[in-house]
């Protein structure tokens, strides 16, 4: 185990929802503001969407994925990749990966696998109805439950914007990372 000097001490929290939400008034995306499936995503857009939205959150897992295995995630029918966009350019996107989860039996299940805005789109409450349409197309796959976890590398309105949806926790979990070198 590394000394406390190297490693960063990570709280991960798994939260779910077991109903859809009651409906809520579409409000309508801002203006130039759009969301739309990826079908399937490309290699070049998952992995700049992973870099722009999770390297401030140590999210590296698929940089050491090769191209050839990102895009056999990507084509694969339980996966669909939502990205909103400002006019043109890219400012967020979810992942859902569809199946079951192992911890809670054999019910089908959809992850929210990955969620989230690049910086320059946070704090204008993009995030709030992003979180809202990931909800709606995990439960229109259909599911039981939509689930996710996040954790305190994580930005901080990630697990109070959960929580603000409806998601519960059901379980924690604590483990260290190495702590990224500075440069």
């Amino acid at each position: 185990m590394p000394n406390a000097s190297d490693s960063l001490d990570v709280v991960r929290t798994y939260l779910e929802l077991l109903q859809r939400p009651a409906a809520t008034p579409d409000i309508p995306w801002p203006d130039g503001i759009t969301l739309t499936r990826e079908a399937p995503c490309s290699v070049a857009l998952a992995r700049a969407l992973y870099a722009a939205v999770g390297r401030n959150y140590h999210w590296y897992d698929r940089d050491a994925w090769t191209d050839e295995r990102l895009a056999a995630h990507m084509a694969d029918p339980n996966v669909a990749v939502w990205v909103l966009r400002d006019a043109s350019r890219p400012v967020g996107y979810f992942e859902l990966s569809t199946g079951s989860d192992s911890t809670v039996g054999s019910d089908p299940s959809v992850e929210i696998a990955y969620f989230g805005l690049i910086p320059s789109a946070q704090g204008k409450g993009l995030g709030k109805k992003l979180l809202e349409a990931a909800i709606r197309a995990g439960f229109d796959t259909p599911a039981s439950r939509v689930w996710l976890h996040t954790c305190t590398l994580d930005h901080a309105a990630a697990l109070p914007n959960y929580r603000a949806r409806g998601f519960v926790p059901f379980r924690t979990e604590r483990y260290q990372i190495a702590r990224p070198a500075t440069t």
